[in-house]
């Protein structure tokens, strides 16, 4: 029976190889094509090691301290008009400010329960603000992994640093986000503040690692009449040759330095170099060559670069380019508001012509510095948020940058802030993409 069997199998075969000799050779070509993209496949799709490093941690699921207030969302919301890139094509560097908004179910790494250094302005949740959904998302680079700042190795290698962000209210925002994550593993305690409370260092005692905020919205010496509300009682004057003394005395102790500005630009002034009055922006009241405030920033801009170049300081400095404001309907001054509950989808929002000139100065005076910084072994580093941050209208106080706007009327009438964030909020993923360029540059 068995010899029968393979006496068919042969005839079968025979059979087969004689008139089917095309369909064979066509079904084998087959097979070694699967096989070969199979393995093509393989290797394109695997990830290179990363290695480990005291900065970042790898489960953001297992740092979240607090409730979960709600279910978070399931979209992405990509930046607007960015080409993404290979790793390969930019020398193995991936570009981390080029990516989208993801769902981040984790949440935050810490509330306004377990941070008491939020301002109350930005406390978004104590004031009020019952939605939950801007909470639940992370920033996430197209083409490479961006980790979780872990607090406790970034202290650790941070022991005996100084670190300053020094500029405006931004500044202020952005500090208490990156002490409030800190703050999981110690509480920072504040040792200085001046007189209006606006410039100020904490430090983390167990490290002796200090971090401050220095005031200086322009970078350079200037004279502001203003209460914290935006109302100028004088135009500010403005020396666009004098760098702000508050800074440039402490510059040479610092290890890192964020140095930012741009908004205070558009303000009134009157502008001054070698003590003497050149012109104005805005100055109704005063007979002077009007200037646009584009000409002041880059200026003042430019005199900032050419003092880090000079001063051959051996810690890192970076630029942190201007964010973008969300106001719809109006300004902070017309009733303008920021009822969005989401990131926007591309197209929605595009810079405003006064964000488009301030980024584009920002960007041109970088670039040249850069290229100077770099001959001379000045570590200089731009910090470009201004792009990942537009897709973020969600992210800000609005009505809640006051305590419980509209527990006596629902209807009532408060001035909105659509410029800064709220803590916890989108703010504290500049946190990581801080850590990233830090650790890998």
């Amino acid at each position: 029976m068995v010899r029968k069997m393979l006496q068919n199998v042969k005839s079968w075969w025979g059979y087969w190889k004689k008139k089917n000799n095309l369909i064979v050779k066509l079904g084998i070509g087959l097979v070694l094509l699967g096989i070969c993209f199979r393995m093509l496949y393989s290797r394109s799709s695997g990830f290179e090691d990363v290695s480990e490093d005291p900065f970042i941690i790898r489960d953001n699921a297992e740092s979240s301290a607090h409730t979960v207030f709600s279910n978070a969302p399931d979209e992405t919301y990509d930046v607007p008009s960015k080409v993404a890139t290979l790793p390969e094509e930019r020398g193995g560097k991936c570009d981390i400010f080029d990516g989208n908004w993801i769902p981040n179910p984790a949440g935050p790494v810490y509330s306004n329960d377990t941070c008491n250094i939020i301002e109350k302005h930005q406390n978004c949740m104590t004031n009020g603000r019952e939605d939950t959904g801007y909470l639940y998302w992370r920033w996430s680079p197209r083409d490479c992994e961006l980790p979780q700042l872990d607090a406790e190795r970034f202290l650790e290698i941070m022991r005996n640093k100084r670190w300053a962000l020094i500029g405006d209210s931004i500044s202020r925002n952005h500090v208490q986000s990156l002490l409030c994550i800190l703050s999981k593993v110690e509480e920072a305690v504040l040792v200085y503040h001046d007189e209006g409370w606006k410039s100020r260092r904490w430090l983390f005692p167990s490290y002796n690692f200090t971090i401050s905020v220095i005031w200086s919205p322009f970078l350079a010496e200037a004279a502001i009449y203003e209460d914290i509300n935006g109302v100028s009682t004088h135009d500010v004057e403005l020396h666009l040759d004098k760098l702000d003394m508050n800074w440039t005395a402490l510059y040479q102790s610092l290890d890192y330095v964020i140095f930012s500005s741009g908004k205070w630009y558009v303000k009134s002034a009157i502008y001054y170099e070698h003590n003497k009055e050149v012109g104005c922006h805005k100055c109704t009241k005063r007979k002077l060559t009007e200037l646009e405030y584009g000409f002041a920033y880059r200026k003042v801009l430019n005199k900032v670069f050419n003092h880090v170049i000079a001063s051959n300081h051996k810690g890192v400095t970076f630029y942190r380019t201007s964010t973008p404001d969300h106001f719809e309907n109006g300004t902070w001054s017309t009733g303008g508001t920021c009822k969005r509950t989401e990131p926007a989808k591309e197209g929605d929002f595009e810079l405003s012509e006064l964000n488009q000139v301030l980024h584009k100065i920002e960007l041109e005076e970088f670039r040249k510095a850069s290229a100077k910084a770099s001959k001379k072994g000045v570590k200089l580093k731009l910090f470009d948020v201004t792009s990942l941050s537009l897709l973020r209208p969600d992210g800000h106080p609005g009505p809640y940058r006051f305590f419980q706007p509209f527990v006596k009327d629902r209807n009532a009438k408060v001035i909105n802030d659509c410029l800064h964030w709220c803590l916890p909020g989108p703010i504290d993923s500049w946190n990581d993409l801080l850590m990233e360029m830090v650790v890998n540059g």
